[in-house]
């Protein structure tokens, strides 16, 4: 159900200079998380030497190559986290980036490194011109300098040439670059970013001419009309010749699907068009029950292949980053245009597990997959770069999980995720601002801490986000408890004059679940999914539990204990009953006691002898004499 139209779209666009969901700035982490923010902002984003991937832009030879987007990804996130960290190092590093790459356009508007006879066709021309796109309008957001953005503006003035209705080239956008129209009419989201910017209504009809190719054409991808087909079985209405080979997985890769929805959003807040908002829910709410697993990641081979259903086995390419960060990003969106809570719940699952275990201890590397079973490793490089679209891309994930912590609409305050830090937010509806602080050790704990740190009493409604797995939540204020009773799944508002220091006190429940599938068994407690790890020494990890006995008793003996090394953020033991061996004598009489950390600590050496497991195998006796 959609729960907002345009008030808290609204507040966001005007709220978001340079990142157009929220605005970093506002938010100032603290703790293990803040820690970890500030080690991957000094040790990835400010170590990335930006000149040497805008120096790409120069070369004009490539060909099927995708060099071209990994300045703008970098931008992306290198501009919003220079205003949250003040870093005067990372602002001189983005400078240098962005005046080599405008030294690369050339006078008919084009920066790329694809020569004249291939531009705009097949391979990544467009999508690296997106991402190009992208990363000028960031700069010109955070600095001011017009510069960018009319180098944005010429660039999107080439591509309109080339491809848009009336484009030289006479072939339509949805038949460049790859996978089915998906990957260059993601091309939309910077268009619309162009219009709002700029007025200029070429850029609109740019944008709605995208639109069409996405939504209307019958050999595209027809992202309204299949949005109540499940991403995995998504089809062309008419095969294009174009993409007549294994036309099929054109349309299921992930990535790419969830950038156009993006853009659909876009679009969506400029024309108010529901059909588009609607589109995306629907197709989001596929993801969400058909591809995400218990870590919050989702893919194979970075197409979608029904893998909620598929996630026990051994699978291949498991959870891009790619695909991981997008998936935030689309959360974070809808979660701001839609107020639907249950968007928060899925942004801090893919957050608290899926991300955070594809980012290394050291903060400057992300794995480009994260299996759910064996070791974690660092990914391969691309096209003949120090680098690959992961790396590149992993920062924006802290960016969507920055821009979603705390929304203001009308004359209410979205607490929406839970994180010690500082925030702070300006109510539209008074123009003044509010400001909170945070001490947690959730989701290790469930016990969240707000104060109110603003010197003006102001009348308004704070409203927090009650976990769906959280059935028994209890709210204090100043020490006392609300009357009402919080609702898992909801947001919960309390409604007062606030004065400088009150408190609010949120106790969640953080059960652990047990999750059965095709004779595999899982465990999450609250928002983390648990692994064994074997630097725990207690046994094999293929070890079969016997979960037909395990009851709701069982899982209470779930325990805090103390981790085996000090970068395990979880550690838990259970008593559960295992083994196969039924020779002996006391099998199946005395429970072993297993331990389990978070699947973002699980395996974090990455190295090949530090091994993890989510799903283990299920013990059904005399199933094998049947």
């Amino acid at each position: 159900m959609i729960q907002m139209k345009n008030g808290m779209a609204c507040l966001v666009v005007a709220a978001a200079a340079a990142t157009c969901i929220g605005e970093p700035a506002q938010v100032r982490l603290t703790g293990p998380f803040g820690e970890r923010l500030d080690k991957m902002i000094r040790n990835h984003v400010t170590a990335t030497d930006a000149v040497l991937l805008a120096d790409r832009f120069h070369e004009r030879t490539r060909e099927g190559w995708w060099q071209t987007e990994f300045w703008g990804k970098y931008m992306h996130s290198a501009v919003p986290f220079w205003k949250y960290s003040g870093s005067a190092e990372l602002k001189g590093k983005i400078d240098a980036g962005l005046e080599t790459l405008l030294k690369a356009q050339e006078p008919c508007g084009y920066i790329g490194n694809y020569p004249e006879a291939r531009r705009c066709g097949a391979g990544w021309d467009v999508w690296g011109m997106k991402y190009t796109m992208l990363g000028l309008i960031h700069y010109y957001d955070g600095t001011g300098d017009r510069r960018a953005l009319d180098a944005a503006r010429r660039l999107c003035d080439y591509l309109i040439g080339e491809v848009g209705p009336n484009g030289r080239r006479g072939v339509p956008l949805r038949h460049t670059g790859w996978y089915g129209g998906l990957a260059s009419c993601s091309v939309l989201e910077p268009v619309v970013w162009l219009y709002r910017r700029t007025g200029e209504a070429r850029y609109l009809d740019f944008a709605t001419y995208i639109v069409g190719q996405l939504c209307d054409a019958k050999d595209g991808p027809q992202l309204v009309r299949q949005a109540d087909v499940p991403v995995a079985e998504r089809r062309f209405e008419v095969v294009p010749k174009a993409f007549e080979k294994n036309a099929r997985v054109h349309l299921t890769k992930a990535y790419e699907m969830m950038s156009c929805y993006q853009g659909l959003l876009e679009y969506y807040e400029v024309t108010g068009d529901m059909s588009y908002l609607e589109a995306a829910v629907k197709t989001a709410e596929s993801i969400r029950t058909t591809e995400v697993n218990l870590a919050g990641g989702a893919a194979a081979g970075e197409h979608w292949f029904r893998g909620a259903d598929r996630q026990y086995r051994h699978i291949s390419w498991q959870q891009e980053t790619c695909v991981l960060t997008t998936w935030m990003r689309l959360c974070a969106k809808l979660l701001a245009l839609t107020g639907d809570p249950k968007w928060g719940d899925e942004l801090e699952k893919t957050f608290y597990n899926a991300y955070l275990g594809a980012l290394n201890l050291n903060a400057d590397k992300f794995a480009s997959y994260s299996p759910l079973m064996g070791y974690r490793s660092v990914g391969h490089h691309h096209c003949k770069m120090h680098t690959d679209c992961c790396n590149a891309n992993g920062p924006r994930g802290y960016l969507a999980f920055l821009s979603s912590y705390l929304l203001a609409e009308g004359d209410a305050v979205h607490v929406s995720l839970y994180m010690s830090g500082h925030s702070s937010a300006v109510l539209p509806k008074t123009g003044k601002k509010v400001a909170f602080q945070c001490y947690t050790l959730y989701p290790r704990e469930g016990t969240v801490g707000l104060w109110y740190r603003s010197r003006e009493p102001q009348a308004f409604a704070l409203r927090l986000r009650i976990p769906a797995f959280s059935a028994k939540t209890t709210v204090l204020v100043n020490g006392r408890p609300v009357a009402d009773t919080p609702k898992a799944g909801s947001y919960f508002e309390i409604a007062r004059t606030w004065n400088e220091g009150d408190a609010v006190e949120v106790r969640f429940g953080l059960p652990v679940v047990m999750h059965r599938l095709h004779d595999y068994v899982a465990f999450t407690r609250g928002p983390v999914c648990l692994a064994r790890d074997t630097r725990f020494g207690d046994g094999a990890l293929d070890e079969e539990i016997r979960a037909g006995q395990i009851g709701s008793d069982d899982l209470a003996t779930f325990r805090l204990v103390r981790p085996p090394t000090t970068d395990m953020f979880l550690a838990l033991a259970a008593d559960l009953p295992t083994g196969i061996h039924t020779e002996d004598p006391d099998a199946g009489k005395f429970p072993l006691s297993i331990h389990f950390t978070d699947y973002a600590s699980a395996g974090d050496t990455w190295q090949p002898g530090a091994r993890y497991r989510v799903w283990l195998p299920e013990l059904i006796p005399g199933r094998d004499y049947q």
